[in-house]
This record gives C-alpha cells, sequence and structure tokens, in this order.
C-alpha cells in the first residue's frame, strides 16, 4: 500500500449525511462528497493486512463476513491513495456491474471483517466505494460498451431486480441476445420500487439501465410472465430463461384484529409512496399515506427503517417501531467474534430522524403483538406484551411472554416489516421448477433448476438478502447460463 502507516495516521472519517431535521423536509439522497484529501488519507487507512478478509464473501453463522461479489478492495483502496481513480473504477467494476447500488444500500459486511476492526475503527470501504462509482459517472468514464460480436443465443431473464440485472449484464457481455421482462412499468425490481428514494435514487437506477440498453439488452416492462406471456412461449422463443423474481411473498402476522383498515404490508406501502414520487403525485392508485396519523412499524429490519423514514416524510404524528427481538449490545459480544458481522446496536437513518423529532429510538425491543384494537373497521390500537428470549431443550432461540406486561398503544396506521417467506409460486410452477423445503426455488451450484435450460438467481434461491447477495447470485447465474450455452465453455466470471 502507498501508506502502510495510514491506519495508525487517520482516524475513520466516513460520509457525513444531512442533519435529520434537514433531510426529513425532502426525498433527495444525503450523502455529501468528502473531499479528495479526505478520501486519499481514508483510503491509506487500508493497512496492507497479510490476509485480507474484507473480499472473503462467505458466510458465517449465517451472516455474511466480508463482500459477497469479492471486491478486490485493498487494491482499489491502494489507487485512490494515489488518486488513480480512473483505474480504481475499472478494477471495481471487474468484480461489481452496479457499484452505485452497493455504495449506497449495502450494510457493508466488508467493514465488518476489516482487519483494522479488530482493535479500532474499520476502513471506511462503502465511501471509498461510492465516490469511486459516483466519479467515474460524472467524469465520462463508463461509457456504453456493446459486445463485439454476438453469438446468435437468446436469453430471457424474467425480473429486472439486481440479480436479473447483474445476470443480464454479464450475459450480454457475453455475446447473447439478452431480453429482460419486468411486470411493474419501470426497470429496477427492488431497486426501483422496494428502497425508497432517499436511500437510492430513482436517477441512479434509470442511468444503468439506460447503459444497459445502449447495449444490448432489450427490456420489456408491464408483462407478467404466466398470465400475459405464457411460460411456454418464452421457452420456445429462447434458448435459456433466467428467473429472478426476488422473495416477494411478505410474511403477515396472523393475530385477532388482523382484518381491520389500515393495517398493511410494508412494500405495498413503499411501493405505493416511491410510485406518487416518480409519477408526480398523479399515481392511478392511491397510495397509504401516514400524515397526521400514529403509526406503528412492526419489524425491525431494514424494510422497517424505510417506513420509518418515509412515514416520517410523509408528516406522520408519532412513529413506532416494533421488535421482537431483543437490544443488541453496544459492543460486540463474546459469542460474535471478528471477523464475523458485527451484532451490535446500531442507529440507522429512519431512527435517527424519528430520535431528532421526538427524541428518543423509536423502537421498542423484545416486544410481541397480541392482537390489534379496532374502532369503527378500522385499526385504532396495539395490545403489545413484553417477551424474554432463552434457549428452548434443542437449543434454539425461543420467545416467552412476560406476564402482566400487557399495554395497548395508540395506532391508526400499521405497518407490517416481518420479511418475506420466499418467491411467489406461480411462476416456478408455470416453468415445472422443482422448490426446496423453504419453499425456493431449488437450483445446483451453477443455478440450473430441475428444468434444463431455466436458470433462477437471487433472493428466489437463497431466500430474503442483501442487494450484494443478489448480484452475486445474478453473475453465477449468467456464468452457468453460458456455459450451458457454450457447450461448457465461458467468458464470465462470478
Amino acid at each position: 500500500m502507498g501508506s502502510p502507516t495510514g491506519f495508525l495516521e487517520y482516524g475513520r472519517d466516513a460520509l457525513e449525511i444531512r442533519p435529520p431535521l434537514d433531510r426529513i423536509g425532502d426525498w433527495a439522497e444525503s450523502h455529501p462528497h468528502l473531499p479528495e484529501a479526505v478520501l486519499g488519507e481514508q483510503a491509506a487507512r487500508c493497512m496492507d493486512c497479510g490476509v485480507p478478509f474484507c473480499h472473503t464473501g462467505t458466510l458465517i453463522s449465517g451472516m455474511a463476513s466480508g463482500c459477497p461479489v469479492n471486491n478486490l478492495i485493498p487494491e482499489w483502496n491502494d489507487l485512490v491513495y494515489r488518486g488513480l481513480w480512473r483505474e480504481a473504477a475499472i478494477r471495481l467494476h471487474r468484480t461489481n456491474n452496479f457499484p452505485e447500488f452497493t455504495g449506497r444500500v449495502c450494510p457493508a459486511p466488508c467493514e465488518g471483517s476489516c482487519t483494522v476492526g479488530i482493535s479500532g475503527d474499520p476502513v471506511a470501504i462503502k465511501t471509498i466505494e461510492q465516490e469511486i462509482a459516483d466519479r467515474a459517472w460524472a467524469n465520462g468514464w463508463i461509457v456504453p460498451s456493446p459486445p463485439l460480436a454476438r453469438t446468435g443465443r437468446t436469453v430471457a431473464v424474467v425480473g429486472s431486480g439486481p440479480a436479473g440485472l447483474a445476470a443480464a449484464d454479464q450475459l450480454n457481455r457475453a455475446g447473447h441476445l439478452v431480453t429482460v421482462y419486468e411486470r411493474a412499468g419501470r426497470v429496477g425490481g427492488l431497486l426501483m420500487y422496494g428502497i425508497p428514494n432517499m436511500k437510492l435514487d430513482k436517477v441512479v437506477v434509470e442511468r444503468r439501465t439506460r447503459l444497459m440498453a445502449d447495449e444490448g439488452v432489450r427490456f420489456v416492462t408491464g408483462v407478467t410472465v404466466g398470465p400475459d406471456m405464457p411460460a411456454e412461449q418464452l421457452l420456445a422463443e429462447h434458448d435459456a430463461i433466467v428467473l429472478a423474481t426476488g422473495a416477494t411473498l411478505a410474511r403477515d402476522l396472523p393475530v385477532p384484529g388482523r382484518d381491520l383498515g389500515g393495517i398493511h404490508l410494508a412494500m405495498s406501502f413503499l411501493r405505493g409512496n416511491t410510485r406518487r414520487l416518480l409519477d408526480g403525485g398523479t399515481s392511478a392508485e392511491p397510495p397509504i399515506d401516514a400524515a397526521g396519523k400514529d403509526v406503528v412499524v412492526i419489524g425491525g429490519g431494514d424494510t422497517g427503517t424505510d417506513c420509518v423514514g418515509t412515514a416520517i416524510r410523509q408528516g406522520a404524528r408519532s412513529v413506532r417501531q416494533l421488535e421482537i427481538l431483543a437490544r443488541p449490545p453496544d459492543e460486540r459480544a463474546p459469542d460474535n467474534p471478528w471477523p464475523e458481522w458485527p451484532k451490535v446496536y446500531r442507529l440507522d437513518y429512519g431512527q435517527e430522524e424519528a430520535r431528532a423529532l421526538w427524541g428518543a429510538d423509536p423502537r421498542r425491543y423484545a416486544t410481541t403483538t397480541r392482537r390489534f384494537i379496532g374502532r369503527n373497521e378500522h385499526v385504532a390500537g396495539i395490545e403489545i406484551a413484553d417477551v424474554a428470549w432463552s434457549l428452548s431443550g434443542d437449543g434454539r432461540p425461543e420467545a416467552r411472554e412476560l406476564p402482566g406486561t400487557t399495554q395497548t398503544i395508540p395506532a391508526d396506521l400499521v405497518l407490517l416489516a416481518l420479511g418475506f417467506a420466499g418467491p411467489e409460486p406461480a411462476l416456478p410452477k408455470a416453468f415445472g421448477c422443482e422448490l426446496d423445503a423453504r419453499g425456493n426455488l431449488r437450483a445446483g451450484p451453477d443455478r440450473m433448476t430441475s428444468v434444463p435450460g431455466v436458470f433462477a438467481a437471487g433472493d428466489c434461491v437463497r431466500g430474503q438478502s442483501l442487494v450484494v447477495w443478489a448480484i452475486r447470485e445474478g453473475r453465477i447465474a449468467a456464468q452457468g447460463v453460458d456455459r450451458y450455452l457454450m457447450r461448457g465453455d465461458t467468458v464470465l466470471s462470478a
């Protein structure tokens, strides 16, 4: 590295975001750019460790450790330190098709396994990644680069989320003719409708998909494979299929009162709000509006945070968030050692905004929902209780409701952000693909399903996961498709 002692000389300085009370007044991204000198110092903190763990991309204790797309982080950190930004962008794009996405929305498992983080603050990898990508676009270094020759093989990709886009991008680079089918009116899937604009501006998504179109990828929107286009037709018209439909079957909460008005799945809330923003307020489907309401978000993950931030921007009167798990510790627990993902207490952007407005983190931990209480067939409150966690006889954690802790909190809008159970079953059934015990598509190491020539990638295979894992899945599937079409040969790396 250019400065092997940089981690001793400089402290961590990640992207500062706009103050909470400033940013809640609009839907713009909140990340300003750091000065180049500061970024050089941050890159210098990459310590030239003997065995870097930041790009391992493996699962430890069920969570990501290191970068799932195997970004060679020390290499582009060194290039940034030396001011070679264009070379850093080239290096970054060799492993990551969409660094402008991951630089914004990835929780950075790379930083959780950074060697500097063993006894100090990790390198600001995510900040540097986003800056490399943004500079590449701003300086015109990312331009259409269609393949020099075409193979004549055709591939249909069903779904235009991160896995589908990554598969399409890779297969197009290999020279195949790729058509992406998306049932929504815009390309992007989860990136377009599932992630709020303040985390990922939709201009960023549209810019990348326009580039892909200029490179030869064909996008067909507003078409649902099955009802609008039979699976048999898709199989007849293409040499291979990639199913990248995501895990969109949301988990519900079947407790008494669930049928009351005002209780919605989180993605219905987030999708409707994004459509309203994109359509300039003229969306034919009226969005779910939190203005002036007591909002309760049930679920403590990223989707729950996005609901908190969106409800605040819509003008909610109050926002609470219920989490059944116990509050994480402030520092790593003894059973959560490096390089595992650190399961520690964090204040994400939505909770930070709620605290700025109302004085406290809106999350209530170790809390279960007993029933919804209605008034005039509409939700008016939630009966909740505290729980305690312990290990069952077979060693699994289980929650036990604590007697005497029942109480009722007001709620006239409830958003269920409880995660996703798997892919919607209609499409796998239409293609005759087998499912595994969890209801996901069964696929081999090359991501081919039980149907020859039909591959699958992303959350519909691995279950609900990160955008960066979806990109990795798309790349693996594309490599498998390329080998399938080219009789065992491939020009693609996974």
